[in-house]
């Protein structure tokens, strides 16, 4: 008489998967979307942002600042602010798409001058001292090294559109070439440094 064969135990390994694979999948689709529409970081390519942000350096992006998205896609639910001036914005470039970051210098209604690298909004001068500018409180060292780039000698910004400039003014592919910036297509608010090439961990704000 044959004696009844006992059924195999699954792999451990697989037993495990299988208990656990969708819960884990489930929880990195959540973590995927919520640094899709909440939080991300963005690492600097160029010295265009001079001084205030080197090569190398890693930037946490506030995706909640402009607007929340509908994940991975760029479909807003629900606006929940503007860019505003001396903001760190994150953007796609209007030229190729590539993902760029530039100050926001101007916003829709303001009428631009920029001359010798300084900037004068609705004929107000920013230019505080040598190299600085002050963007309502918030006081912007510029790298005028390489001269300030090209002028611009008076333009009104139309609504919803942005003008970006890099900091450093002289080495700086930006709005003086590519254009103006839709305001809804603005990716995020880069808020603070958190890893500085060469120094490690740091927090600086933005």
């Amino acid at each position: 008489m044959n004696e009844a064969v006992a059924p195999r135990s699954p792999h451990p390994v697989l037993a495990w998967l299988r208990r656990e694979a969708l819960p884990l999948a489930a929880m990195l689709l959540l973590l995927g979307a919520a640094r899709d529409s909440l939080a991300n970081h963005y690492q600097v390519p160029s010295g265009s942002m001079q001084p205030t942000l080197q090569p190398g350096d890693r930037v946490v992006v506030d995706m909640r600042a402009y607007g929340l998205r509908l994940p991975f896609t760029n479909i807003k639910l629900l606006a929940t602010g503007q860019p505003r001036r001396g903001d760190v914005a994150v953007f796609d470039s209007p030229a190729d798409g590539t993902r760029l970051i530039k100050r926001v210098v101007a916003v829709g209604g303001d009428r631009v001058q920029l001359h010798d690298g300084y900037l004068s909004i609705n004929e107000q001068p920013l230019r505080q001292e040598v190299a600085r500018e002050l963007f309502g409180d918030k006081p912007v060292q510029l790298d005028l090294h390489d001269g300030g780039g090209p002028d611009i000698n008076g333009i009104t910004l139309p609504a919803g559109k942005l003008l970006v400039v890099g900091d450093h003014r002289g080495n700086s592919f930006d709005g003086r070439f590519f254009g103006l910036v839709d305001a809804d297509a603005v990716y995020g608010k880069a808020i603070a440094v958190y890893w500085r090439r060469g120094d490690g961990p740091e927090w600086l704000r933005l």
